[in-house]
């Protein structure tokens, strides 16, 4: 069973940049999507982007579009998420998930990592 584990956040200011990780471990078959989620407190999860592992095509949330940049290192075994021009309503928690299927049905997720936009 893949395990899944975000690094990365933290506390930035409006305007500031900041990358996460997301390092899988325990890995047999290579997903098909990599996905990152977010959720902020008293929210409803919302889907931020993913990127396809073969091929590395990318879809934002139209939220995200023009800041947030997707990108995976196959020799890791790892998927990023690079922040830039961030937003205090970016706060939240950010989870990676991977989907195994075409279908894009996210199975397997990480706990999550903290991050926090100064205004």
């Amino acid at each position: 069973q893949v395990q899944l584990v975000e690094s990365g956040g933290g506390l930035v200011e409006a305007g500031g940049s900041l990358r996460l990780s997301c390092a899988a471990s325990g890995r047999t078959f290579s997903p098909f999507y990599m996905g990152w989620f977010r959720q902020a407190p008293g929210k409803e999860r919302e889907f931020v982007g993913s990127i396809r592992w073969s091929g590395g095509s990318t879809k934002y949330a139209e939220s995200v579009k023009g800041r947030f940049t997707i990108s995976r290192d196959y020799a890791k075994n790892t998927v990023y998420l690079q922040m830039n021009s961030l937003k205090p309503e970016d706060t939240a928690v950010y989870s990676c998930a991977e989907a195994l299927t075409y279908v894009g049905t996210y199975v397997h997720w990480g706990p999550g990592t903290q991050v926090t936009v100064s205004s």
